[in-house]
């Protein structure tokens, strides 16, 4: 195919997929958490140590934060929410509201809901714009059959950013379904 033709054509088909793209790597946050040795090879109660390479209880300093919070998310993916808690309390950052936001949706997935509730509204509070911490209590607000309050939690991820995005999506289809989503 002539080049002359071809570019348009590729133009076109980047810039239809750009948003795509956009919400896909916005944050590590949006997609599901990628199996890692914590979810393949430890047993309930341990997680991957990288320096050991073994599977150990959580403790602080073992994990950096960054890698402790990817863990919290691979660990409530998984259907392990109380590995999950045990693995932020070791976080040095405390209760940032991305903690907060994993924090609330591991307590929820306990049936601890108020409590989970509490976590989402302290993430917002933090940071209202906290994608994450708006779709996880937007899907809760679903579950508990608050289906308006769910649609503001949706109205408020659009307005800030969100449209497009993971958050948006998920909620929209938790929603129209009555299911949430596990990460």
């Amino acid at each position: 195919m002539p080049t002359a033709i071809l570019r348009p054509a590729l133009i076109a088909l980047s810039l239809a997929l750009a948003p795509l793209a956009a919400g896909a790597v916005g944050s590590d946050d949006e997609l599901p958490p990628p199996p890692t040795p914590t979810t393949t090879e430890c047993a309930e109660g341990s997680v991957w140590n990288p320096d050991s390479k073994a599977c150990e209880a959580p403790r602080q300093g073992m994990l950096d934060d960054d890698r402790a919070f990817a863990t919290a998310r691979e660990l409530n993916y998984a259907g392990r929410p109380g590995d999950a808690l045990a693995v932020l309390a070791t976080m040095a950052e405390g209760d940032s509201d991305r903690v907060l936001a994993v924090r609330g949706f591991a307590l929820r997935s306990l049936g601890r809901v108020g409590e989970g509730m509490a976590a989402y509204e302290a993430a917002l509070a933090r940071n209202p714009d906290n994608l994450l911490a708006r779709s996880y209590m937007g899907q809760a607000l679903v579950i508990q059959g608050r289906r308006d309050a769910a649609e503001v939690q949706l109205a408020e991820i659009i307005a800030r950013g969100g449209a497009g995005g993971w958050a948006e999506a998920s909620l929209r289809r938790a929603i129209a379904t009555g299911q949430a989503f596990r990460y």
